[in-house]
């Protein structure tokens, strides 16, 4: 069952959203795939093209993390990166922008992104061309 139909419709959506609620269904490891995001990064790796996943994750959450995206039909991606515990608490976009400049630093081009918030997607370095997938459930700033 989604985030979404286990924690926001049994409570109608009128709460704000719950980081607490989100970790404790986060630990089941059961979110699955957006179909056309999984198929899109298949052929990404089948044309040889390094994929960085960056999450607003915490390191503690890695191994839930990893065996989620497996069982989701990811797997074989370059590098995983998760917040550590000093970067708790930084706002999303001043986060991953900075992962995004420490990518381009080691030798990378971002030629591609995506993500459900725009703070996915926002602040410098920016892709080349990015992606927002709709997101019905919440907002980060």
């Amino acid at each position: 069952m989604s985030f979404f139909m286990e924690v926001h419709c049994h409570i109608c959506s009128v709460e704000a959203y719950n980081n607490t609620l989100f970790e404790k269904w986060a630990e089941k490891a059961i979110a699955p795939a957006i179909k056309p995001n999984l198929e899109l990064y298949k052929k990404l790796l089948g044309l040889g093209i390094k994929v960085f996943l960056l999450t607003g994750r915490s390191e503690s959450q890695r191994n839930i993390t990893v065996r989620n995206l497996k069982s989701a039909g990811f797997a074989n991606w370059y590098k995983l990166i998760l917040r550590s515990t000093a970067e708790e608490g930084t706002l999303a976009v001043v986060y991953k922008s900075g992962k995004r400049s420490e990518i381009v630093k080691s030798g990378y081009r971002i030629m591609g992104s995506s993500g459900d918030q725009w703070s996915d997607l926002l602040g410098s370095p920016m892709a080349a061309r990015s992606f927002k997938v709709p997101n019905p459930m919440y907002h980060i700033s």
